[in-house]
């Protein structure tokens, strides 16, 4: 097992869904742990406690570069610094490229791609001086292929691959790596949204569901947030040292098609 004593690490939106999983798993694995998500995270800081190590939250707006400077300092004055970053947090919204709200369309780029740029820059300069850190971007199968309606979470994933291969790059001769992890369909609040959605218009919820996997990927199972914390763990491990500017698919078959 992946011992991370001594290391802390921040997760973005990380109060619910795949960002919760990992930090458990983190936390399972000895790392401290910055949480980062809106609201009360009273209960959630306190399932994640229950490994015994140290546990904070910022609740940092991460479309405001202000604030993730803000949560960034948070972790350096409380913990000591970050040396496991992994950016996980995003929104989502369907609707044909014609008709997408253009504010929309600036949130989710700000929320999903420039938060993983910013957070990323401010990150960095410790783990160079550290010779020690793992950048993780939770990027999505639609950071490789298309989806009818999702132009930009798309365009905002195929985004987070490519920092992901230049910071990868610009970090390759350090023992700092960066790489991507590129989930297919995990049971989030956003996914469940879109069954709701279709289960709106008559169709049975388990018949919703079964529908929207076997369209895209054949193992007809959702990914799992533990699963995922798994990979990470890998990722921060030395035998996961020399994955540098990866994009790792964890799809159920999604990009084998």
């Amino acid at each position: 097992m992946t011992t991370l004593s001594g290391k802390t690490a921040l997760v973005t939106g990380s109060t619910s869904g795949i960002g919760l999983g990992i930090a458990v798993s983190l936390a399972k694995a000895g790392a401290n742990v910055v949480l980062n998500g809106f609201g009360d995270a009273s209960k959630v800081i306190a399932d994640v406690q229950q490994f015994g190590t140290r546990v904070g939250h910022h609740p940092a707006d991460v479309s405001d570069p202000l604030q993730i400077a803000e949560m960034i300092a948070y972790a350096e004055r409380e913990f000591g610094g970050v040396d496991i970053l992994v950016n996980n947090a995003g929104i989502q919204h369907v609707a044909a490229v014609e008709d997408f709200p253009v504010e929309r369309w600036d949130s989710i780029i700000a929320i999903n791609l420039s938060s993983v740029f910013h957070s990323t820059r401010l990150c960095l300069p410790r783990m160079r001086a550290e010779n020690w850190g793992r950048i993780i971007n939770i990027a999505s199968v639609h950071g490789q292929v298309g989806s009818v309606g999702k132009a930009a979470y798309v365009a905002a994933k195929h985004g987070v691959i490519g920092l992901t291969k230049v910071v990868g790059l610009e970090t390759a001769t350090t023992q700092v790596t960066c790489n991507a992890i590129c989930p297919g369909w995990v049971l989030t609040p956003l996914v469940q949204k879109q069954i709701d959605d279709r289960a709106a218009t008559g169709i049975d919820p388990q018949q919703a569901q079964h529908d929207l996997l076997a369209e895209k990927q054949p193992s007809l199972a959702f990914v799992t947030p533990p699963q995922l914390g798994e990979l990470v763990l890998f990722l921060c491990s030395e035998a996961g040292s020399q994955v540098r500017g990866a994009a790792w698919n964890i799809d159920g078959g999604w990009l084998a098609q």
